[in-house]
């Protein structure tokens, strides 16, 4: 994850980034307490939001709705681009504690 903007760079609402997962890594069960937006620039992904996967390659975005658990898993390399309100918070379903997310800050 690369910050782009933030609160701490200057951004009063927004927060974006930029992520790069190698391939084959999956990451864990989470949610967001935010709307996020994830366009692919490079490589794709694979989403699994409540239930439902849906793969995203290379110029297109997929809107992630909040509080919805989701899974984030590379077939291959993939670069992505992804925003969201600044005050977006992360946790592990059964998890009562949130994370703030420090690329978001």
């Amino acid at each position: 994850m690369t910050g782009l903007a933030a609160p701490s760079r200057g951004s009063a609402e927004l927060s974006t980034w930029t992520v790069t997962i190698n391939a084959g890594a999956t990451g864990p069960e989470h949610a967001i307490s935010r709307e996020q937006v994830w366009t692919v620039t490079a490589g794709a992904l694979e989403v699994t939001c409540d239930g439902r996967t849906q793969k995203v390659s290379a110029g297109q975005t997929l809107v992630l709705p909040p509080a919805l658990a989701r899974r984030i898993h590379a077939p291959e390399r993939v670069e992505a681009h992804v925003s969201m309100r600044s005050d977006g918070v992360a946790s592990v379903p059964g998890a009562e504690d949130t994370r703030e997310l420090p690329w978001a800050l």
